[in-house]
């Protein structure tokens, strides 16, 4: 079959490969426009070896429009013949006439076990929530949010202490073996998908740097959940506040719960010998590195060194 793959970072970069060394003819890569990469690029997706990079090492058309859905967009599209669009993590929904340009239309590879976390940050909302597992499912596409009848789905556990865009890394090649197994079932003839039950339907909406922001007032195991659902972008922080000093921007790179009760105030900040506690709703966490503003990344230890804690000493927003 002739594919068109629109996809976008390091989730899609393992099923673009797969297809390229698939017997099917891979005739296009639709991907988003040159952006700036990491802080700057303002979104969850890790960059990887762009896309484009692979597509042109290979002869094969890029097109980088800011909306495939126009005109002309649809008329470049058209222009490759596809016989079926393979999408992952490219970032827009697709319109109607879009999906009817190939005779097969087009089939996801969402990262989330659907109908649950539909949206563009679906790891990360799983990992925040506290969900045990994860996974891809392969949809139909339609012009709704992920609402395709559901091809193929496999599950695999979150592990304790993953972070989403180390869950990212082990979802991508999974993505990218259901994605052929698929592309391969499709060629040999129609498939039905599995309607996705809509009463079991939950967002995962695109993250913004206000997300990061930690909320002491949750669970110390939320708070942990946060933290590692907000790695690697937009990272999770709060302001540590002392009195003398202005609000200190830090950035918690990994925490743990400590299973001690909470007998402290939300956000109060203590410092016992090398290490760092912070207080949530029922209990403490430790923090293990931090980064503060316009420092390196460093344990807590380091951080200890040059920085007291007072015993009025406590974390929350800048203005807290």
């Amino acid at each position: 079959m002739k594919l068109v793959m629109m996809g976008t970072g390091s989730f899609a970069e393992p099923t673009f490969r797969k297809l390229l060394e698939s017997s099917h003819r891979v005739v296009g890569l639709v991907t988003q426009p040159d952006r700036a990469t990491g802080s700057q690029r303002g979104s969850t997706r890790q960059a990887g070896q762009p896309m484009k990079e692979l597509a042109i090492e290979r002869g094969i058309p890029v097109l980088q429009p800011e909306s495939i859905n126009t005109p002309d967009g649809v008329t470049a599209l058209r222009a490759l013949n596809p016989d079926l669009v393979v999408v992952a993590a490219y970032g827009q929904i697709l319109s109607k006439d879009i999906l009817s340009v190939a005779p097969l239309g087009g089939i996801n590879v969402h990262a989330s076990l659907l109908p649950k976390y539909r949206g563009a940050a679906p790891i990360n909302w799983a990992i925040y929530h506290g969900e045990t597992q994860s996974g891809v499912t392969i949809i139909r596409m339609t012009t709704g949010l992920d609402a395709g009848d559901m091809l193929v789905q496999e599950a695999i556990d979150i592990l304790p202490n993953e972070t989403a865009g180390e869950l990212e890394a082990r979802l991508g090649p999974l993505g990218a073996k259901l994605a052929i197994e698929t592309v391969d079932k499709l060629a040999q003839g129609p498939s039905a998908g599995v309607p996705q039950d809509k009463g079991q339907v939950t967002k995962a909406p695109k993250l913004t740097k206000e997300h990061g922001l930690i909320d002491w007032s949750r669970p110390a195991a939320g708070v942990v959940n946060q933290i590692r659902a907000m790695q690697p972008w937009p990272t999770a922080y709060t302001y540590l506040h002392r009195q003398g000093h202005e609000p200190l921007r830090v950035i918690v790179c990994s925490a743990m719960v400590t299973g001690r009760a909470s007998d402290g105030i939300v956000g109060q900040a203590v410092a016992d010998g090398s290490r760092l506690f912070a207080c949530s709703a029922d209990g403490w966490i430790e923090i293990i590195e931090l980064q503060p503003a316009g420092k390196r990344r460093m344990s807590a230890q380091d951080f200890l060194r040059g920085n007291a804690i007072p015993p009025d000493a406590r974390f929350g927003s800048e203005n807290a």
